[in-house]
């Protein structure tokens, strides 16, 4: 198994949703020895912003493009690349002011590439990145689940399905930062959810 594991917390390591996002790595290894594993820790390693830049080098014929442009391109292949590549992604994900963090968007925006990983037809875009399964740790310092506060989980599948991934997975840590009591139960049945899964 190909896994891509992805924090995209500021606080690094340290992030509700990166402990999550490590107890069902450590699950996953366990049930399927071999497995395979690329890293993206956000929080040590910024995504920098997809700009205008980027968009041009891109389009830019690759004979034809600077130095600094290829460095550009063959930043944003990889991250399509990893994608590709993985047969499970696992995301920590913590909510920041209602939405996802900000190069968590930056990266999605560097994945999704016409032509590559979707594709418009005649009756409408189609996903080309099949056969997938994400995982999601989501982290709140409120409660936010099936309220229409919560833009941010409908954003991620929306944006996943329009990829072609569909099947996802989402555990929910919240109330973090109601009160220790509720966070300590909070994260205990996350952690109960993350151990009763039956398979990637």
């Amino acid at each position: 198994m190909n896994i891509l594991h992805i924090e995209s917390s500021i606080f690094a390591e340290n992030g509700v949703s990166s402990q999550l996002s490590r107890t069902l790595l450590e699950k996953l290894t366990l049930e399927n020895p071999g497995s395979e594993i690329r890293h993206k820790h956000f929080g040590q390693e910024p995504v920098p912003h997809f700009d205008g830049e980027t968009l041009q080098a891109l389009m830019q014929d690759p004979d034809s493009r600077s130095g600094e442009q290829k460095d550009k391109v063959a930043y944003a292949d990889q991250q399509i690349a990893d994608v590709q590549w993985a047969d499970v992604i696992v995301i920590g994900l913590p909510m920041y002011n209602f939405s996802v963090p900000s190069m968590l968007k930056a990266w999605f925006d560097f994945i999704a590439r016409a032509g590559v990983t979707f594709r418009y037809t005649e009756k409408g875009p189609e996903g080309l990145l099949l056969n997938k399964k994400v995982h999601i740790l989501a982290t709140r310092g409120g409660q936010y689940k099936d309220t229409p506060i919560d833009t941010q989980i409908p954003f991620v599948k929306t944006f996943l399905n329009f990829l072609g991934i569909t099947d996802i997975n989402v555990i929910y840590a919240e109330g973090l930062n109601m009160g220790d009591d509720l966070k300590t139960l909070a994260i205990a049945d996350a952690e109960n959810q993350i151990q009763q899964l039956q398979s990637a």
